[in-house]
């Protein structure tokens, strides 16, 4: 299994591969068992959330971060 990496898609969702936990405002923990890779929302608008379902693509999301 690969290290555990967060990857900023180009004008999407944050892709998160590996084995790591996620954990909401509450300290409760999303059920993730047998999900090597899922894709985290950035743009606000999916319906799946915190995962994303496509939105960005719909309402034109931009961001192209980079690194420094």
């Amino acid at each position: 299994m690969p290290d555990p990496a967060i990857y900023l898609c180009l004008n999407g969702p944050l892709k998160v591969e590996g084995p790591v936990r996620l954990v909401d405002h509450q300290g409760k923990e999303f059920n993730l068992q047998g999900k090597d890779t899922y894709w985290v929302c950035r743009c606000g608008a999916s319906g799946n959330k915190p995962f994303c379902d496509g939105s960005h693509k719909k309402n034109n999301f931009k961001a192209e971060q980079a690194a420094r």
